[in-house]
């Protein structure tokens, strides 16, 4: 027999919109992070902002804590459960592009839209969405706009924040707010990043950019990763701008070599460095002898450069095939995402090897160079708890060394379950307690992704202490 919660998500969504069997909920225990697994109380299909609003509703009278769901490819936790079992919203219903303005470039879309989809959506007026996280191709507009995802050509373009207008979301009050660019606080730049703890995307609003007129794709490998990332400094001092730098290891390129990702990278190399070019035609012909000169300088192995579409295609499908090449080396893999100074590259990367080999980890890069955005790759076996405890260890070292060298835990894929003890490497108790005040204006009783963000113990105690029917702050 079902209890009054059961009962009354039934009644909102109908037996089809709503997942009780085991091993359906258990399908959404974890997302990209392989070290926490919670399995969701129950989980719905809401297909109108209404049905989330009615949702968020039901969550606080009942104390249930909810969580939205994109397409589960957050590397930190922030789409796997809280240990409470909570209900967990599944926004693949919510996948439309529902108006766009090709004169105005923006696009109202659906959160549950897929990333790409957008871009292909689009494409026939010369226009795209600009952020391109690695799992561009299954990653959704809304997670992308939780996380504040970047991608690779994030060092020209921007992070996700760059291209949102407006957003309209449930906040965990149960009540709709309407946060646009142009009118009142940026509420839209507080929103994106939050990582669904203020509430539940319903629209998006985004902007378009044009496609550009022409793309060269340059390939460079070296003898050494030092080589490959002072080729990038020299890049980003001559005043240059690429669309994207990005270096792979070693490790890597034989992980994508040996994969169906293979896109025929020297494997004599220590580094390949990839650097796109793009915007009108003249410019980029102009500024492509100055990259080959800038590479040359570091005496690299070999350089290729290409405009062919397909094989500038070829060139990117090892990097963004990347992580998932590296389930050669072990069953799991723990992405890391701290971010470090473009200048402390070579030297940082010397110490991030020795930190896995510390712990006795295999380690391998592969990163936004740029931005100096790093994404050491943690392989393990997860069902090693030892091996699995030294991963962690490891990742903890390599985040407060990040911090150390004047860079920042996180750089795009947010805090989640995975970094959120590590918030202490940067913020003080005073910092946190801010953090916990502003969460509660949005969602006083934390019924909204709790367990994330905040370190054990962190935020304002008004906030905790506020949980589910005590005390609020607002």
């Amino acid at each position: 027999m079902k209890n009054r919660f059961e009962q009354k998500l039934l009644e909102l969504l109908g037996k089809e919109r709503v997942f009780w069997d085991p091993a359906a909920r258990l399908c959404y225990s974890l997302d990209g992070y392989p070290i926490q697994k919670h399995t969701p109380r129950a989980v719905a299909l809401p297909e109108t902002g209404q049905e989330i609003q009615a949702l968020v509703k039901l969550a606080l009278e009942e104390g249930v804590p909810i969580l939205p769901r994109g397409a589960g490819t957050c590397l930190s936790g922030g789409a796997t459960p809280p240990k409470e079992p909570c209900l967990l919203v599944e926004l693949a219903r919510m996948r439309n592009l529902l108006s766009w303005s090709p004169e105005d470039r923006y696009a109202i879309v659906q959160p549950g839209l897929v990333n790409l989809d957008l871009s292909v959506l689009v494409g026939p007026k010369g226009l795209y969405y600009a952020p391109d996280p690695s799992s561009q191709k299954a990653s959704t507009i809304g997670g992308n706009l939780a996380e504040n995802a970047g991608g690779p050509h994030c060092f020209k373009y921007g992070m996700t924040t760059d291209h949102i207008l407006a957003v309209r979301f449930v906040d965990g009050r149960g009540e709709f707010v309407h946060a646009d660019l142009e009118d009142g606080p940026d509420l839209v730049g507080l929103f994106t990043g939050s990582e669904g703890t203020f509430g539940i995307a319903t629209e998006i609003k985004v902007r378009l950019s044009p496609s550009p007129e022409r793309i060269k794709t340059f390939l460079a490998s070296y003898p050494s990763m030092e080589s490959a990332c002072k080729a990038v400094s020299r890049i980003v001092r001559c005043g240059i701008v690429p669309a994207a730098l990005e270096i792979l290891d070693r490790l890597t390129i034989e992980a994508v070599e040996a994969s169906v990702f293979a896109a025929g990278y020297p494997r004599d190399a220590e580094a390949v460095l990839l650097v796109e070019l793009d915007g009108p035609a003249t410019e980029v012909e102009a500024d492509s002898p100055r990259v080959v000169d800038l590479l040359e300088e570091e005496r690299p192995l070999a350089i290729e450069s290409t405009t062919d579409a397909e094989q500038r295609l070829r060139l990117w499908k090892g990097r963004k095939g990347a992580f998932g090449a590296m389930g050669r080396l072990k069953p799991n893999i723990f992405v890391l995402d701290g971010v470090v100074p473009t200048s402390k590259l070579a030297s940082t990367l010397e110490q991030v090897a020795k930190i896995g080999k510390k712990h006795g980890i295999v380690l391998s890069n592969v990163f936004h160079a740029g931005d100096g955005n790093l994404h050491p790759n943690l392989s393990f076996d997860g069902r090693d708890p030892d091996e699995t405890k030294r991963a962690m260890a490891a990742g903890m070292e390599i985040l407060d060394l990040c911090v150390r060298e004047g860079g920042s835990i996180s750089g795009e894929h947010g805090i989640g379950f995975e970094k959120r003890e590590a918030m202490r490497f940067m913020f003080d108790e005073e910092d946190l307690d801010a953090f916990g005040r502003l969460r509660a204006c949005f969602d006083p009783r934390r019924v909204c992704n709790p367990e994330k963000f905040f370190p054990t113990g962190g935020g304002c105690k008004e906030g905790r202490s506020a949980q589910f029917g005590e005390k609020s702050i607002v």
